[in-house]
């Protein structure tokens, strides 16, 4: 009889994998570096085109991450797929000309961090006390783009933004659609040790059920915004603040524990906002801001030809025009692209029933 075979060796088999893993990471580091390398030449030429100001393409990017994500075959998931080629592209956008993003501050909030999801980490992203001064840094070309917020899932829509746009040149670029996760961080590492909560109001009120059933006897105090809690906190012992993990990341705090938000579904949706319109992707909304006669009917001539030409209307909301006692505006998000033949006719129809039609942008439909 012959002698039975010698159980596989694990460190063995360990060392070779491990050897077929650095190999990949060889491969891999090459062909990363060719990829910046092409990166430059575009620049290169852009420039020889007389192009200076901003080299970043929405639709490309789109596109990429798009194809990227419904060819991977596993067992990497699609939005992790998504994420690594977003930071990939934003570390090549910076090699041609980095991005100045102007999001709402102070540093740490989940403004930012919707600047980061869009653009990836390789950005200058600025911070401004206000969306107004969102709007005007990026209209005079102090940032090449802004992310303000526009709606929350339980809050409602941000007014301010809405009305921004009723005097403004700039265009929708981009939307995000970020989930709100509130995390507990603070320098101790111990939930025992915490004697006080802050952070901004709507956020202790977000987690009142999960403050209540484990940390009901400590403190809770208000402050202006979630990333100055996370601050105060990162100076305070035995402090804790409520914000997202970028706040955390800034500011170097543990998180104790994450998404103790008493509503897992919280969403909030952010607009982005250029100087330039974005080309057509295939999966695009437009929104829209318009007026008309108060007379009877007026709004039906208004949302009747998006219905006759199959274009779902995924929002309506209407405000104030502060033009005379009454007299309301409406911003409507519509599914396709302002160049897609049927938006095309539907708006030119649309133009005739209104005293005012002003196409705030076509954009590709949040997808990461």
């Amino acid at each position: 009889m012959s002698a039975p075979a010698s159980p596989p060796n694990p460190n063995a088999q360990l060392a070779t994998i491990r050897r077929e893993i650095d190999a990949i990471d060889d491969q891999l580091l090459v062909l990363l570096n060719r990829r910046a390398l092409c990166a430059r030449q575009v620049a290169d030429i852009k420039i020889a085109a007389g192009e200076v100001d901003c080299f970043h393409r929405p639709e490309r990017e789109v596109e990429v991450l798009r194809r990227m994500m419904e060819k991977n075959e596993g067992p990497l998931s699609r939005e992790t797929v998504g994420r690594f080629f977003r930071e990939l592209m934003s570390e090549c956008l910076a090699l041609e000309k980095p991005l100045c993003v102007a999001f709402l501050g102070p540093e740490g909030t989940f403004t930012q961090q919707a600047a980061y999801r869009y653009f990836g980490h390789a950005i200058c992203a600025t911070p401004f006390p206000s969306i107004d001064e969102i709007f005007r840094a990026v209209e005079s070309g102090a940032c090449q783009y802004g992310v303000v917020p526009v709606e929350n899932s339980t809050e409602g829509v941000i007014t301010h933004t809405l009305d921004s746009f009723l005097h403004s040149v700039l265009v929708i670029a981009g939307e995000v659609s970020l989930r709100i996760h509130h995390n507990l961080m603070s320098t101790a590492e111990q939930l025992d040790a915490i004697e006080e909560v802050i952070s901004h109001q709507q956020s202790l009120a977000q987690c009142r059920e999960w403050l209540d059933r484990f940390l009901p006897a400590v403190r809770r105090t208000s402050v202006s915004s979630n990333a100055e809690a996370a601050r105060r906190a990162a100076s305070t012992p035995r402090t804790a603040a409520i914000a997202g993990e970028v706040a955390a990341e800034l500011y170097s705090l543990h998180i104790l524990e994450r998404n103790i938000e008493d509503e897992p579904d919280n969403t909030t949706r952010f607009l982005v906002i250029g100087r330039n319109p974005v080309g057509p992707t295939g999966d695009d909304k437009t929104s829209l801001l318009l007026a008309i006669q108060n007379d009877p009917g007026a709004l039906y001539g208004v949302l009747e030809p998006f219905a006759r030409h199959g274009i779902s209307m995924s929002k309506i909301e209407s405000r104030p025009s502060r033009r005379a006692t009454w007299d309301y505006v409406f911003f409507i998000d519509i599914e396709g692209h302002r160049d897609d033949p049927p938006v095309a006719e539907a708006l030119a129809e649309v133009n005739r029933h209104v005293t005012m039609l002003k196409i705030l942008g076509s954009y590709p439909r949040a997808f990461i």
